[in-house]
């Protein structure tokens, strides 16, 4: 089994839990957190990441750290206990990732990249945002990328289909329309 399997078996059973006892959104916010804090701390994450370093040690660190951080949520500390206790820490970036991608999918939100050739305003970025959601039927979570290869226009990705209405594009297809004539 892939590791990116297993983590969304992880991040499966933590959103069933979440949506029955708690907020969602708050799992995510505190599992997203302790990722944060184990990925900023490069000595901790060597600890919790070596195979050199012993379960029990881990489960040790883990604990404290819980301790330390306070009022964290049962899934959540439970969660990262279990990883420490199966040496599977190195699953927490993918667990993150599956576990958000359930929570749009719950929340009825659609994750959209959208690349330009410019920065876009923030008027703009809102314009182009609110098209898509209406285009998908979806609320829309929007992220910006700038390629200046594209020359002008936009290619928007939303989840698996891409609207590609970019300059280098339309080019393209001139360039195939007289190629064909």
């Amino acid at each position: 089994m892939t590791n990116r399997t297993v983590a969304a078996r992880y991040a499966r059973a933590l959103f069933d839990v979440s949506v029955k006892d708690r907020d969602p959104r708050q799992v995510d916010a505190e599992l997203a957190g302790f990722a944060d804090l184990v990925d900023g701390h490069e000595t901790l994450r060597r600890l919790l990441l070596s195979p050199a370093i012993p379960t029990a040690r881990k489960r040790a660190i883990v604990a404290e750290l819980l301790v330390r951080l306070g009022e964290v949520l049962p899934p959540v500390s439970k969660l990262v206990m279990l990883l420490a206790e199966r040496d599977r820490f190195g699953l927490l970036p993918d667990i993150l990732r599956s576990y958000r991608a359930r929570l749009r999918d719950h929340l009825g939100v659609v994750q959209a990249q959208v690349t330009t050739a410019k920065p876009l305003t923030p008027e703009r970025t809102a314009a182009i945002e609110q098209r898509l959601a209406d285009a998908s039927g979806c609320k829309v979570s929007l992220t910006t990328d700038v390629e200046p290869e594209l020359l002008g226009g936009v290619v928007a990705r939303v989840g698996t289909t891409v609207y590609d209405a970019s300059v280098v594009r339309h080019l393209e297809r001139i360039r195939e329309t007289l190629v064909e004539r």
